[in-house]
């Protein structure tokens, strides 16, 4: 079955562009499906294909993939694993070595610490067929990377910025980590966009750095390393630092929840421009509100799905899905009011919940 028939024709343009991350505290690993299976020769003749999809840590952005997983599952006769790592790279490591030593036939995972983390990856692949989703290792022995350009993706959130911040002014970025390949550069496209850099993903500004352009001014960037407490404190720490700060990036599907949450105590809701990066609901939620200018969403949904899908064609052999690029682009859009509720509600309908109803959108935040 081909994944457009998966998805009705009004789903088409959510299933493309639907979307790191956002950690739920007090979720153990998440592991759905059976164990171990043929191994890095592929599954023996009669048995069904045994895949597993590791995220990068426990996130609604995690909750949204393992559909795509379970479904492609279904529809493909694979057998499917989903494992969260709760505590890391530590996390990860375990979650793989465990994966290998079950003989799983392949594995799509989305790398914490690619640089740091060849030795494990190489390892799996070596004992397992690889594939790397949402972010990527390229230096490892993985087949392939499904994802979207995260550099591209950074200049869309910039974009946004922009349209929120038509005067310029200045502003704080919040992301939970930048050992990761998607965040380094989803970071670094938002700067170049705010400073009228021309295109280059190999740029690379140091987190602590003030950078100034010709309207804008970044402040620094602030990493939390999932830690919900931390992510929140950062934004408190911002708003004392700089009482006068006018717009805020969040680019971590929880970070504008929580920029949300400490503009609220703060009573600078509207006062300060949010714009965030994934589909939380709280961000969606914000968006309605008018409290929230806009998010850039992926398509987690497709990443498990696709995912499952390529594993279970080059388990069987099949080294025709691999293009030339070792790159599968699955693109970002952006989410503003006008359009958040079409969004949200195809959303729902991929994860069997009820959709927002398009009438109840709070009048947008006055301009403070």
């Amino acid at each position: 079955m081909k994944i457009t028939r998966l998805i009705p024709t009004t789903l088409c343009a959510v299933a493309l562009t639907l979307g790191g991350c956002k950690q739920e505290e007090g979720v153990p690993n998440t592991d759905t499906g059976g164990g171990g299976g043929g191994g890095g020769g592929g599954a023996p003749s009669g048995k069904k294909t045994k895949v597993a999809f590791v995220s990068n840590g426990i996130a609604s952005f995690w909750t949204i993939a393992e559909a795509g997983v379970n479904a492609a599952g279904k529809d493909l006769g694979v057998d499917t694993i989903v494992q969260m790592p709760a505590e890391g790279i530590s996390d990860q490591k375990r979650i793989l070595e465990d994966l290998i030593t079950k003989g799983i036939d392949g594995i799509a995972v989305s790398p914490i610490d690619p640089v740091n983390q060849t030795d494990i990856l190489n390892t799996a692949a070596e004992n397992s067929i690889l594939i790397t989703h949402d972010s990527d290792a390229p230096d490892s022995k993985r087949l392939l990377y499904i994802g979207m350009d995260n550099y591209d993706a950074g200049r869309l959130c910039g974009q946004l910025v922009k349209e929120a911040m038509p005067d310029g002014g200045t502003l704080m970025i919040f992301i939970g980590r930048l050992e990761q390949d998607n965040a380094k550069r989803r970071r670094q496209g938002v700067i170049d966009e705010l400073l009228d850099r021309p295109k280059n993903p190999e740029n690379y500004d140091p987190p602590g750095k003030e950078l100034k352009g010709g309207k804008f001014t970044i402040l620094g960037t602030l990493t939390d390393q999932f830690d919900r407490a931390k992510g929140k404190a950062n934004v408190e720490d911002t708003l004392s630092k700089f009482p006068n700060i006018t717009g805020m990036v969040g680019l971590f599907a929880y970070n504008p929840p929580l920029m949300l949450e400490a503009l609220k105590q703060a009573d600078k809701v509207g006062k300060v421009k949010v714009i965030g990066f994934d589909e939380a609901d709280e961000t969606l939620a914000g968006i309605k509100a008018g409290s929230v200018h806009g998010t850039v969403v992926q398509n987690p949904y497709m990443y498990g799905y696709k995912s499952v899908e390529i594993l279970k064609e080059l388990v069987a052999g099949n080294n025709d899905v691999i293009p030339t690029s070792k790159f599968i682009d699955i693109p970002a859009r952006q989410i503003r009011r006008d359009n958040v509720v079409e969004f949200w509600s195809e959303l729902n309908k991929l994860l069997g919940k009820d959709a927002p109803a398009p009438d109840d959108a709070p009048a947008p935040v006055k301009k403070g």
